[in-house]
Protein backbone atom coordinates (compact mmCIF):
# COMPACT_ATOMS: atom_id res chain seq x y z
CA UNK A 1 0.00 0.00 0.00
CA UNK A 2 1.18 3.52 -0.60
CA UNK A 3 3.19 5.07 2.41
CA UNK A 4 0.96 6.42 4.80
CA UNK A 5 2.66 9.67 5.50
CA UNK A 6 1.81 10.62 2.26
CA UNK A 7 -1.92 10.36 1.84
CA UNK A 8 -3.14 14.30 1.12
CA UNK A 9 -5.82 15.74 2.97
CA UNK A 10 -7.49 17.13 0.61
CA UNK A 11 -7.75 15.57 -3.84
CA UNK A 12 -8.84 13.31 -6.05
CA UNK A 13 -10.24 10.07 -5.38
CA UNK A 14 -9.04 8.93 -8.60
CA UNK A 15 -5.56 9.84 -7.17
CA UNK A 16 -6.13 8.26 -3.39
CA UNK A 17 -8.67 5.31 -2.78
CA UNK A 18 -11.15 5.63 -0.26
CA UNK A 19 -9.90 2.65 2.36
CA UNK A 20 -5.94 4.82 2.14
CA UNK A 21 -7.35 7.89 3.27
CA UNK A 22 -9.29 6.00 5.88
CA UNK A 23 -6.51 3.72 7.23
CA UNK A 24 -4.37 6.95 7.04
CA UNK A 25 -6.95 8.58 9.45
CA UNK A 26 -7.66 6.00 11.57
CA UNK A 27 -3.83 5.35 12.06
CA UNK A 28 -3.28 8.94 13.07
CA UNK A 29 -6.40 8.83 15.16
CA UNK A 30 -7.81 12.43 13.88
CA UNK A 31 -10.87 13.60 14.42
CA UNK A 32 -12.89 15.24 12.15
CA UNK A 33 -15.25 15.51 8.77
CA UNK A 34 -14.17 13.77 5.49
CA UNK A 35 -16.07 15.20 2.68
CA UNK A 36 -16.91 13.61 -0.90
CA UNK A 37 -18.35 15.50 -3.44
CA UNK A 38 -18.98 15.23 -6.98
CA UNK A 39 -21.61 17.23 -9.69
CA UNK A 40 -24.48 15.64 -7.88
CA UNK A 41 -24.24 15.17 -4.56
CA UNK A 42 -22.19 15.79 -1.58
CA UNK A 43 -21.63 13.15 1.65
CA UNK A 44 -19.93 13.25 4.91
CA UNK A 45 -18.35 10.98 7.02
CA UNK A 46 -17.84 12.15 10.76
CA UNK A 47 -14.48 10.88 12.45
CA UNK A 48 -13.94 10.30 16.11
CA UNK A 49 -10.09 9.11 16.52
CA UNK A 50 -9.97 7.72 13.87
CA UNK A 51 -13.29 5.73 13.52
CA UNK A 52 -15.91 6.61 11.26
CA UNK A 53 -19.22 7.70 13.43
CA UNK A 54 -21.71 8.66 11.73
CA UNK A 55 -22.22 10.02 7.71
CA UNK A 56 -24.97 12.18 6.29
CA UNK A 57 -25.51 13.15 2.32
CA UNK A 58 -27.87 15.56 0.51
CA UNK A 59 -28.65 13.09 -2.10
CA UNK A 60 -32.23 12.63 -2.50
CA UNK A 61 -31.87 8.78 -2.66
CA UNK A 62 -30.42 8.33 0.50
CA UNK A 63 -32.79 10.38 2.67
CA UNK A 64 -34.21 8.16 5.25
CA UNK A 65 -37.79 7.40 3.46
CA UNK A 66 -35.94 6.61 0.63
CA UNK A 67 -33.55 3.53 2.58
CA UNK A 68 -36.54 2.29 4.46
CA UNK A 69 -38.35 1.99 1.17
CA UNK A 70 -35.96 0.17 -0.60
CA UNK A 71 -35.53 -1.78 2.68
CA UNK A 72 -39.09 -2.89 2.73
CA UNK A 73 -39.94 -1.26 5.64
CA UNK A 74 -42.60 0.71 4.64
CA UNK A 75 -44.34 0.91 1.66
CA UNK A 76 -44.76 3.45 -1.53
CA UNK A 77 -48.69 4.61 0.33
CA UNK A 78 -46.84 4.84 3.47
CA UNK A 79 -43.73 7.04 2.00
CA UNK A 80 -46.00 9.40 0.26
CA UNK A 81 -48.20 9.82 3.43
CA UNK A 82 -44.87 10.66 5.17
CA UNK A 83 -43.92 13.11 2.68
CA UNK A 84 -47.11 14.92 2.66
CA UNK A 85 -46.96 15.27 6.35
CA UNK A 86 -43.38 16.87 6.15
CA UNK A 87 -44.17 19.00 3.78
CA UNK A 88 -47.10 20.37 5.96
CA UNK A 89 -45.33 20.15 9.61
CA UNK A 90 -41.94 20.64 8.78
CA UNK A 91 -41.14 17.80 11.40
CA UNK A 92 -38.85 14.47 10.50
CA UNK A 93 -39.94 12.15 8.46
CA UNK A 94 -38.56 9.29 11.08
CA UNK A 95 -40.59 10.91 13.91
CA UNK A 96 -43.67 11.15 11.08
CA UNK A 97 -43.74 7.60 10.41
CA UNK A 98 -43.26 6.43 14.13
CA UNK A 99 -46.25 8.66 15.41
CA UNK A 100 -48.16 7.49 11.88
CA UNK A 101 -47.66 3.63 13.40
CA UNK A 102 -46.15 2.90 9.81
CA UNK A 103 -42.82 1.50 11.71
CA UNK A 104 -41.84 0.91 15.52
CA UNK A 105 -39.04 3.37 17.44
CA UNK A 106 -36.67 0.05 17.47
CA UNK A 107 -37.37 0.66 13.36
CA UNK A 108 -36.48 4.01 12.96
CA UNK A 109 -33.30 3.24 14.98
CA UNK A 110 -32.27 0.45 13.08
CA UNK A 111 -33.49 2.51 9.93
CA UNK A 112 -31.10 5.34 10.84
CA UNK A 113 -28.03 3.23 11.20
CA UNK A 114 -28.75 1.63 8.22
CA UNK A 115 -29.26 4.77 6.43
CA UNK A 116 -26.00 5.54 7.66
CA UNK A 117 -24.06 2.29 6.61
CA UNK A 118 -25.47 2.85 3.18
CA UNK A 119 -24.29 5.91 2.65
CA UNK A 120 -20.84 5.11 3.76
CA UNK A 121 -20.92 1.85 1.39
CA UNK A 122 -21.74 3.91 -1.21
CA UNK A 123 -18.69 5.85 -1.08
CA UNK A 124 -16.34 3.08 -1.79
CA UNK A 125 -17.92 2.47 -5.43
CA UNK A 126 -17.08 6.03 -6.91
CA UNK A 127 -14.14 5.74 -8.64
CA UNK A 128 -13.72 9.32 -8.90
CA UNK A 129 -14.61 12.62 -6.64
CA UNK A 130 -13.46 15.39 -5.00
CA UNK A 131 -12.19 14.55 -0.38
CA UNK A 132 -11.24 17.31 1.70
CA UNK A 133 -10.72 16.43 5.66
CA UNK A 134 -11.12 18.85 7.83
CA UNK A 135 -10.23 18.43 11.30
CA UNK A 136 -12.54 20.10 14.36
CA UNK A 137 -15.66 19.46 16.13
CA UNK A 138 -18.64 17.11 14.91
CA UNK A 139 -22.27 18.34 14.49
CA UNK A 140 -24.00 17.47 18.29
CA UNK A 141 -27.55 16.83 17.42
CA UNK A 142 -28.92 13.89 15.36
CA UNK A 143 -26.14 11.36 15.45
CA UNK A 144 -26.49 7.79 15.90
CA UNK A 145 -23.09 6.51 16.66
CA UNK A 146 -22.32 3.14 14.39
CA UNK A 147 -20.43 0.29 16.52
CA UNK A 148 -18.23 -1.18 13.78
CA UNK A 149 -14.68 -1.10 13.68
CA UNK A 150 -13.02 0.27 10.49
CA UNK A 151 -12.27 -2.94 9.45
CA UNK A 152 -15.50 -3.93 8.85
CA UNK A 153 -16.62 -0.99 7.17
CA UNK A 154 -13.82 -1.05 4.73
CA UNK A 155 -14.43 -4.95 3.92
CA UNK A 156 -18.36 -4.28 3.64
CA UNK A 157 -17.39 -1.65 1.18
CA UNK A 158 -14.94 -2.43 -0.49
CA UNK A 159 -16.78 -6.20 -1.26
CA UNK A 160 -19.80 -4.05 -3.06
CA UNK A 161 -16.91 -3.02 -5.93
CA UNK A 162 -17.36 -4.98 -8.79
CA UNK A 163 -15.34 -3.32 -11.11
CA UNK A 164 -11.90 -5.58 -12.38
CA UNK A 165 -10.67 -3.04 -14.23
CA UNK A 166 -10.46 -0.71 -11.11
CA UNK A 167 -9.83 -3.50 -8.53
CA UNK A 168 -6.69 -4.31 -10.83
CA UNK A 169 -5.25 -0.79 -11.54
CA UNK A 170 -5.28 -0.67 -7.25
CA UNK A 171 -3.85 -3.82 -6.61
CA UNK A 172 -0.03 -4.44 -7.02
CA UNK A 173 1.42 -6.23 -10.12
CA UNK A 174 -0.28 -9.91 -10.92
CA UNK A 175 3.25 -11.63 -10.59
CA UNK A 176 3.29 -9.99 -7.12
CA UNK A 177 3.63 -12.04 -4.12
CA UNK A 178 1.45 -11.35 -0.94
CA UNK A 179 2.14 -12.08 2.74
CA UNK A 180 0.61 -11.27 5.76
CA UNK A 181 1.40 -7.86 7.63
CA UNK A 182 3.79 -7.42 10.46
CA UNK A 183 1.87 -4.78 12.18
CA UNK A 184 -0.27 -6.16 14.76
CA UNK A 185 -2.55 -2.97 14.70
CA UNK A 186 -3.66 -4.04 11.34
CA UNK A 187 -3.20 -7.64 11.39
CA UNK A 188 -5.30 -8.30 14.43
CA UNK A 189 -8.40 -5.87 13.02
CA UNK A 190 -11.83 -7.25 13.94
CA UNK A 191 -12.94 -8.44 10.58
CA UNK A 192 -15.34 -11.41 9.85
CA UNK A 193 -14.07 -13.64 7.08
CA UNK A 194 -16.26 -15.20 4.90
CA UNK A 195 -15.49 -18.97 3.67
CA UNK A 196 -13.96 -17.60 0.36
CA UNK A 197 -11.85 -15.08 2.13
CA UNK A 198 -10.74 -17.80 4.43
CA UNK A 199 -9.81 -20.34 1.38
CA UNK A 200 -8.17 -17.50 -0.37
CA UNK A 201 -6.09 -16.36 2.88
CA UNK A 202 -5.25 -20.05 3.27
CA UNK A 203 -3.11 -19.78 0.02
CA UNK A 204 -1.02 -16.74 1.33
CA UNK A 205 2.11 -17.87 1.91
CA UNK A 206 5.09 -14.53 0.96
CA UNK A 207 5.96 -16.90 -2.27
CA UNK A 208 2.69 -17.37 -4.44
CA UNK A 209 1.77 -14.32 -6.80
CA UNK A 210 -1.50 -12.85 -6.87
CA UNK A 211 -2.17 -14.77 -9.95
CA UNK A 212 -0.93 -18.27 -8.92
CA UNK A 213 -3.58 -17.41 -5.56
CA UNK A 214 -6.40 -16.28 -7.92
CA UNK A 215 -5.77 -20.04 -10.09
CA UNK A 216 -5.28 -22.31 -7.11
CA UNK A 217 -8.63 -20.78 -5.44
CA UNK A 218 -10.92 -22.56 -6.80
CA UNK A 219 -13.75 -19.94 -6.30
CA UNK A 220 -13.43 -18.16 -9.40
CA UNK A 221 -11.17 -15.31 -10.78
CA UNK A 222 -13.20 -12.43 -10.18
CA UNK A 223 -14.30 -13.58 -6.66
CA UNK A 224 -10.39 -14.50 -5.83
CA UNK A 225 -9.24 -10.76 -6.94
CA UNK A 226 -11.69 -9.09 -4.82
CA UNK A 227 -10.93 -11.18 -1.66
CA UNK A 228 -7.32 -10.38 -1.92
CA UNK A 229 -8.07 -6.21 -2.95
CA UNK A 230 -10.50 -6.57 0.46
CA UNK A 231 -8.01 -7.68 2.30
CA UNK A 232 -5.14 -5.84 0.91
CA UNK A 233 -7.26 -2.48 1.13
CA UNK A 234 -7.59 -2.93 5.08
CA UNK A 235 -3.72 -3.84 5.31
CA UNK A 236 -3.63 -7.27 6.59
CA UNK A 237 -2.23 -8.06 3.59
CA UNK A 238 0.80 -6.43 1.96
CA UNK A 239 3.77 -6.93 -0.91
CA UNK A 240 6.33 -9.75 -0.02
CA UNK A 241 9.75 -8.32 -0.95
CA UNK A 242 11.54 -11.47 -1.48
CA UNK A 243 14.65 -9.65 0.33
CA UNK A 244 17.64 -11.87 1.99
CA UNK A 245 16.08 -13.20 5.31
CA UNK A 246 17.65 -13.26 8.98
CA UNK A 247 17.35 -16.76 10.45
CA UNK A 248 18.25 -14.97 13.55
CA UNK A 249 15.43 -12.59 13.90
CA UNK A 250 12.82 -12.48 10.72
CA UNK A 251 10.72 -15.88 10.92
CA UNK A 252 7.40 -15.55 10.99
CA UNK A 253 5.85 -15.26 14.22
CA UNK A 254 2.19 -15.68 13.09
CA UNK A 255 0.63 -17.64 10.60
CA UNK A 256 -2.79 -17.94 8.66
CA UNK A 257 -4.00 -20.41 10.44
CA UNK A 258 -3.27 -18.59 13.79
CA UNK A 259 -5.16 -15.11 12.22
CA UNK A 260 -7.74 -17.04 11.67
CA UNK A 261 -8.00 -19.04 14.82
CA UNK A 262 -11.56 -18.15 17.07
CA UNK A 263 -10.62 -16.28 20.46
CA UNK A 264 -12.74 -17.66 23.32
CA UNK A 265 -11.80 -15.69 26.20
CA UNK A 266 -14.90 -14.67 28.30
CA UNK A 267 -15.72 -11.45 28.73
CA UNK A 268 -15.91 -10.73 32.10
CA UNK A 269 -12.29 -12.18 32.92
CA UNK A 270 -11.14 -10.42 29.67
CA UNK A 271 -12.04 -6.82 31.28
CA UNK A 272 -10.94 -8.14 34.25
CA UNK A 273 -7.06 -8.65 32.54
CA UNK A 274 -7.50 -5.51 30.91
CA UNK A 275 -7.69 -3.68 34.22
CA UNK A 276 -5.36 -5.29 36.18
CA UNK A 277 -2.68 -4.91 33.31
CA UNK A 278 -3.40 -1.38 32.77
CA UNK A 279 -2.94 -0.63 36.78
CA UNK A 280 -0.13 -2.34 36.38
CA UNK A 281 2.03 -1.13 33.49
CA UNK A 282 3.54 2.03 34.81
CA UNK A 283 5.56 -0.31 37.46
CA UNK A 284 6.27 -2.72 34.86
CA UNK A 285 9.88 -3.68 33.12
CA UNK A 286 10.22 -4.39 29.43
CA UNK A 287 10.42 -8.14 29.86
CA UNK A 288 7.53 -8.31 32.61
CA UNK A 289 5.60 -6.13 29.64
CA UNK A 290 6.22 -8.66 26.94
CA UNK A 291 6.26 -11.60 29.51
CA UNK A 292 10.09 -12.68 28.79
CA UNK A 293 12.73 -13.74 30.52
CA UNK A 294 16.55 -12.62 30.22
CA UNK A 295 18.37 -13.34 26.66
CA UNK A 296 15.35 -15.08 25.25
CA UNK A 297 15.45 -16.39 21.36
CA UNK A 298 14.43 -13.33 19.10
CA UNK A 299 12.06 -15.20 17.45
CA UNK A 300 10.46 -15.94 20.91
CA UNK A 301 10.16 -12.87 21.55
CA UNK A 302 8.49 -11.70 18.35
CA UNK A 303 5.83 -14.62 18.88
CA UNK A 304 5.27 -13.00 22.45
CA UNK A 305 4.96 -9.42 21.00
CA UNK A 306 2.01 -10.93 18.48
CA UNK A 307 0.43 -12.91 21.03
CA UNK A 308 -0.26 -9.94 23.05
CA UNK A 309 -0.87 -7.52 20.34
CA UNK A 310 -3.59 -9.77 19.03
CA UNK A 311 -5.20 -10.28 22.85
CA UNK A 312 -5.15 -6.36 23.54
CA UNK A 313 -6.08 -5.26 19.99
CA UNK A 314 -8.05 -2.21 20.57
CA UNK A 315 -10.41 -3.88 17.51
CA UNK A 316 -10.86 -6.41 20.39
CA UNK A 317 -14.06 -4.59 22.60
CA UNK A 318 -14.75 -2.47 19.93
CA UNK A 319 -18.94 -3.18 19.81
CA UNK A 320 -19.00 -2.16 23.49
CA UNK A 321 -20.35 0.81 24.97
CA UNK A 322 -17.40 0.75 27.67
CA UNK A 323 -15.42 3.53 26.65
CA UNK A 324 -12.86 3.27 29.47
CA UNK A 325 -12.26 -0.39 28.50
CA UNK A 326 -11.64 0.87 24.51
CA UNK A 327 -9.12 3.65 26.21
CA UNK A 328 -6.93 1.00 28.52
CA UNK A 329 -6.50 -0.87 25.40
CA UNK A 330 -5.46 1.58 23.57
CA UNK A 331 -2.39 2.46 26.10
CA UNK A 332 -1.94 -1.36 26.68
CA UNK A 333 -1.33 -1.86 23.00
CA UNK A 334 0.42 1.19 22.98
CA UNK A 335 2.63 0.59 25.33
CA UNK A 336 3.76 -3.42 23.86
CA UNK A 337 4.09 -1.99 20.66
CA UNK A 338 6.64 0.35 21.74
CA UNK A 339 8.55 -2.21 24.38
CA UNK A 340 9.10 -5.01 21.45
CA UNK A 341 10.71 -1.91 18.99
CA UNK A 342 12.69 -0.98 21.49
CA UNK A 343 14.14 -4.54 22.86
CA UNK A 344 14.74 -5.80 18.67
CA UNK A 345 16.25 -1.75 17.94
CA UNK A 346 18.94 -3.13 21.02
CA UNK A 347 18.12 -6.81 22.20
CA UNK A 348 21.21 -5.91 24.50
CA UNK A 349 18.90 -4.54 27.02
CA UNK A 350 17.83 -7.94 28.14
CA UNK A 351 20.76 -10.48 27.36
CA UNK A 352 22.35 -10.36 30.59
CA UNK A 353 19.32 -10.56 32.41
CA UNK A 354 20.03 -7.05 33.88
CA UNK A 355 17.50 -4.80 35.65
CA UNK A 356 15.92 -3.51 31.98
CA UNK A 357 13.25 -0.73 33.79
CA UNK A 358 14.21 2.46 31.18
CA UNK A 359 15.95 5.45 32.85
CA UNK A 360 14.34 8.35 34.30
CA UNK A 361 13.54 10.44 31.32
CA UNK A 362 11.58 13.64 31.74
CA UNK A 363 7.87 12.77 30.68
CA UNK A 364 5.67 14.97 28.47
CA UNK A 365 2.65 17.01 29.62
CA UNK A 366 0.22 14.26 27.98
CA UNK A 367 2.00 11.28 29.71
CA UNK A 368 1.98 13.59 33.03
CA UNK A 369 -1.64 13.80 32.79
CA UNK A 370 -2.19 9.87 32.33
CA UNK A 371 -0.55 9.31 35.63
CA UNK A 372 -2.55 11.85 37.54
CA UNK A 373 -5.66 10.69 35.74
CA UNK A 374 -4.53 7.06 36.64
CA UNK A 375 -3.83 8.47 40.64
CA UNK A 376 -7.59 9.97 40.43
CA UNK A 377 -9.14 6.68 38.87
CA UNK A 378 -8.01 5.15 42.25
CA UNK A 379 -8.55 7.36 44.64
CA UNK A 380 -12.35 8.03 43.09
CA UNK A 381 -12.81 3.99 43.19
CA UNK A 382 -12.30 3.66 47.06
CA UNK A 383 -14.26 6.89 47.75
CA UNK A 384 -11.45 9.84 48.46
CA UNK A 385 -13.32 12.29 46.33
CA UNK A 386 -11.67 15.32 47.40
CA UNK A 387 -8.30 13.37 46.14
CA UNK A 388 -9.70 12.65 42.93
CA UNK A 389 -10.86 15.35 42.23
CA UNK A 390 -7.21 17.07 42.75
CA UNK A 391 -5.43 14.39 40.79
CA UNK A 392 -8.26 14.97 38.09
CA UNK A 393 -7.83 18.50 37.92
CA UNK A 394 -4.04 18.38 37.51
CA UNK A 395 -4.77 16.07 34.28
CA UNK A 396 -7.44 18.79 32.69
CA UNK A 397 -4.54 21.12 33.47
CA UNK A 398 -1.91 19.26 31.68
CA UNK A 399 -4.04 18.01 28.73
CA UNK A 400 -7.04 20.22 28.50
CA UNK A 401 -8.05 18.63 25.36
CA UNK A 402 -9.18 15.17 26.79
CA UNK A 403 -12.88 15.31 27.85
CA UNK A 404 -12.76 12.14 29.71
CA UNK A 405 -10.49 14.07 31.98
CA UNK A 406 -12.94 16.50 32.37
CA UNK A 407 -15.94 14.29 32.94
CA UNK A 408 -14.24 12.11 35.91
CA UNK A 409 -13.53 15.92 37.66
CA UNK A 410 -17.47 16.54 37.52
CA UNK A 411 -18.19 13.44 38.95
CA UNK A 412 -15.80 13.54 41.48
CA UNK A 413 -16.79 17.52 42.06
CA UNK A 414 -20.54 16.38 42.32
CA UNK A 415 -19.85 14.49 45.31
CA UNK A 416 -18.07 16.85 47.25
CA UNK A 417 -20.32 19.38 49.21
CA UNK A 418 -20.34 22.78 47.65
CA UNK A 419 -19.35 22.16 44.39
CA UNK A 420 -22.00 21.44 42.16
CA UNK A 421 -21.15 24.99 40.20
CA UNK A 422 -17.49 23.83 39.41
CA UNK A 423 -19.29 20.32 38.90
CA UNK A 424 -20.89 21.50 35.80
CA UNK A 425 -18.56 23.56 34.39
CA UNK A 426 -16.22 20.58 34.16
CA UNK A 427 -18.93 18.58 32.75
CA UNK A 428 -19.98 21.39 30.08
CA UNK A 429 -16.45 21.29 29.00
CA UNK A 430 -16.40 17.69 28.80
CA UNK A 431 -19.33 18.01 26.73
CA UNK A 432 -17.72 19.98 24.56
CA UNK A 433 -14.91 18.52 24.04
CA UNK A 434 -16.83 15.17 23.03
CA UNK A 435 -20.20 16.27 21.96
CA UNK A 436 -21.05 12.46 20.73
CA UNK A 437 -20.98 10.86 24.13
CA UNK A 438 -24.19 10.15 25.23
CA UNK A 439 -23.48 9.45 28.82
CA UNK A 440 -21.95 12.68 29.31
CA UNK A 441 -25.40 14.03 28.63
CA UNK A 442 -26.68 11.88 31.33
CA UNK A 443 -24.28 12.82 33.64
CA UNK A 444 -24.83 16.35 33.34
CA UNK A 445 -28.25 16.05 33.63
CA UNK A 446 -27.99 14.40 36.85
CA UNK A 447 -26.23 17.30 38.31
CA UNK A 448 -28.67 19.84 37.15
CA UNK A 449 -31.22 17.61 39.16
CA UNK A 450 -29.17 18.04 41.77
CA UNK A 451 -29.14 21.55 41.45
CA UNK A 452 -32.57 21.63 40.83
CA UNK A 453 -33.03 22.36 37.61
CA UNK A 454 -35.48 19.84 35.65
CA UNK A 455 -36.07 21.51 32.69
CA UNK A 456 -32.56 21.33 31.98
CA UNK A 457 -31.92 18.03 32.99
CA UNK A 458 -35.02 17.05 30.70
CA UNK A 459 -32.98 18.69 27.80
CA UNK A 460 -29.85 16.83 28.80
CA UNK A 461 -31.65 13.27 28.77
CA UNK A 462 -33.37 14.38 25.77
CA UNK A 463 -29.58 15.09 24.06
CA UNK A 464 -28.61 11.47 25.52
CA UNK A 465 -30.99 9.49 23.61
CA UNK A 466 -30.79 10.86 20.57
CA UNK A 467 -26.86 9.42 20.49
CA UNK A 468 -28.21 6.17 22.20
CA UNK A 469 -32.03 5.83 22.34
CA UNK A 470 -31.13 2.81 24.20
CA UNK A 471 -29.84 4.42 26.93
CA UNK A 472 -31.48 3.06 29.75
CA UNK A 473 -30.95 5.65 33.00
CA UNK A 474 -32.02 8.05 30.64
CA UNK A 475 -35.29 6.77 29.81
CA UNK A 476 -35.66 6.37 33.74
CA UNK A 477 -34.82 10.16 34.10
CA UNK A 478 -37.27 11.25 31.73
CA UNK A 479 -40.36 8.99 33.08
CA UNK A 480 -39.26 11.04 36.47
CA UNK A 481 -39.87 14.55 34.90
CA UNK A 482 -43.16 13.93 32.91
CA UNK A 483 -44.83 16.54 34.44
CA UNK A 484 -41.68 19.26 33.15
Amino acid sequence: MKDLNEIPLRGNLQDVSLPKILVWLNRKRQTGTLSVSTDVFTKRLYIINGEVIYASSNYQDDRLGEMLLKAGKINLQQYEHSVEVLKRTGKKQGAILVELGYIAPKDLFWGVKYQVREIIYSLFQLEKGLYEFSQGELPEDDIITLKMSLGELIYEGVKRINNWTRIQHEMPEMNAALKLSEDPLTLFQEVKLDENDKKVLSLVDGKKSIKEIIDSAGIGSFDAMKTLYVLYSIGILEVSEKEPVDEETDVVAITVDDLMEEMSEEEKEFIEEVNEFYERLPGLSKQEILGITPGEDPREIKKAYYRLARKFHPDRYYSSGNEDIKEKLHVIFDAITKTYEEIMMNPGLLRDGSNDKPAERPLSPEDRAMEQFRIGMQEYKVGNYWGAADSFNWACRLDPGRGKYWYYLALALKRIPKRLKQSEEAMREAVRLEPYKAEYYVELGNIYLKAGLRKRAKTQFEKALKLNPRLTEAHEALRGLHDV
